[in-house]
């Protein structure tokens, strides 16, 4: 189970799974998403891989020089009990080593990862 950095030829993929972010269910409003990812390098999509070798989840970053905020995660339904957001997020603070903020829509879901991890 890994973290992959977004390359073009997963694109259909990554909107897939952003896709089942409420807000990203409209496909003008996810095409701005993906084109705001790839205006700049400190914004950086990844995949999550599952063991079986399938994309499972997408996390969309934002990276500042004492942080990362966590700006869209997302998990497919077949893998939502079984940890892969709190996997991801380990990685990433793995990958960068950070603290992990998130957006509006992401804080609370930082907050019981935080909470679990120092629990």
């Amino acid at each position: 189970m890994m973290l992959y950095k977004y390359k073009e030829s997963y694109k259909k993929i990554a909107m897939g799974l952003l896709s089942f972010i409420p807000d990203l269910k409209e496909l003008s409003h996810l095409q701005e998403v993906m084109d705001w990812y790839a205006q700049s390098e400190e914004r950086q999509l990844y995949l999550w891989q599952n063991d079986h070798g399938d994309f499972a989840g997408v996390v969309g970053v934002e990276v500042a020089p004492d942080l990362v905020l966590v700006r869209e995660i997302a998990v497919s339904p077949a893998q939502r009990q079984e940890g892969v957001t709190y996997l991801m997020l380990d990685e990433l603070e793995k990958l960068y080593q950070r603290k992990l903020m998130g957006s509006i829509e992401v804080s609370s879901l930082i907050t019981k990862w935080e909470q679990r991890k120092n629990g």
